[in-house]
């Protein structure tokens, strides 16, 4: 796999993560409900997951649990909006863009799987620094 096809990765495995938390306000019970219905959804992706073998599997597992992180961490963001909440949505889409692009990167051997790797760990570094600028101003 070359440098194209490893960056091609990244950038799509990104831009799943991406999109921006609305600030609104939700009530209480809509709040429950939603949490109710995100962990009706991990459920679901996590028995699709199961069906999967190997780093597949894996990756699977790794999307999952990254949808699941941000959609928590939106919901919040919805229920008490704040800069505090907005920061934590994009950390959770960052670190689960990176959980998800590390998982891949080991379906990749040698030195092309350290490059992945630190690859991974650049554009989660960048999305977090990013992140608390945006949360600084």
């Amino acid at each position: 796999m070359n440098k194209f096809n490893i960056s091609s990765i990244l950038v799509a495995l990104g831009l799943a993560f991406s999109g921006s938390a609305i600030a609104q306000n939700i009530s209480k019970d809509e709040h429950e409900a939603a949490e109710k219905q995100v962990a009706a959804e991990y459920k679901s992706d996590k028995a699709q997951c199961e069906s999967l073998t190997g780093n597949a599997g894996d990756i699977c597992m790794a999307q999952a649990k990254g949808k699941e992180k941000v959609s928590k961490a939106e919901l919040e963001a919805k229920f008490k909006p704040s800069e505090e909440a907005t920061y934590k949505v994009s950390v959770a889409k960052a670190e689960a863009n990176y959980d998800v692009s590390k998982e891949k990167c080991d379906d990749i051997a040698g030195n092309e799987k350290d490059v992945c790797e630190k690859a991974a760990k650049a554009i989660l570094e960048q999305a977090k620094s990013e992140a608390k600028a945006k949360q600084d101003h």
